[in-house]
């Protein structure tokens, strides 16, 4: 089980980070559980999706937004490096693993259509955000290593979010309108899902023949 979930691991430059090495060293003085990070991962999410949804009403909202969508990322890495690393997995964890992240971009991706004043188009970025989960497990189920290729996998998602939402905060600033600022990236997002989808099943289709 420990080799599959290494093998089907997504690749992160961050956790090879000295300060994600001391936050995991902290964290296992602990007893907190991969389990529980994961869980706070889903608050964070949907903490980033209100705060988007409130946006409309004060911009400030976006830089708030920013914050708890970095938040569920860093839970999303945590968790993992706690079961993995650390040892602490349990029965549940590869539930934990998948299940969450559904959540999570649905929460982030419908707060973020609120924000550009287009629910369809938050709604159609979340459906893609799981297109995405959906082709990548297929592999998996198919006895293939997970592909992680973008353009728009989860960790390109979130940073679409968290740059779009901070400049929708600076053009609302600057006088400009941050619904269409955030309008934009949401395309931007939908576009590149589908395009990830695509690539992942070309990926899966080219393994089959060989």
């Amino acid at each position: 089980m420990k080799d599959d979930m290494l093998r089907n691991r997504r690749p992160l430059a961050s956790r090879r980070l000295r300060v994600t090495g001391w936050m995991v060293e902290r964290l296992l003085r602990t007893r907190i559980t991969p389990d529980q990070i994961s869980a706070a991962g889903v608050v964070a999410a949907f903490a980033a999706g209100l705060a988007l949804a409130a946006a409309p009403g004060s911009a400030v909202w976006y830089l708030v937004a920013a914050v708890f969508v970095q938040l569920r990322l860093l839970a999303n890495m945590l968790d993992g490096l706690i079961a993995v690393e650390g040892g602490r997995g349990g029965p549940l964890g590869p539930l934990w693993n998948e299940m969450p992240d559904r959540l999570e971009d649905t929460a982030i991706l419908t707060g973020f259509g609120l924000a550009a004043a287009s629910l369809p188009l938050g709604l159609a970025a979340a459906l893609a955000a799981v297109g995405c989960a959906y082709v990548r497990t297929l592999g998996g189920a198919l006895g293939q290593d997970q592909s992680f290729a973008g353009p728009m996998a989860k960790q390109h998602r979130m940073a679409a979010v968290t740059g779009g939402s901070i400049l929708a905060f600076a053009g609302a600033v600057a006088g400009f309108d941050p619904a269409r600022l955030s309008l934009v990236v949401l395309w931007f997002i939908v576009v590149g899902s589908l395009v990830t989808i695509v690539r992942r099943t070309a990926i899966i289709a080219r393994a089959l023949k060989r």
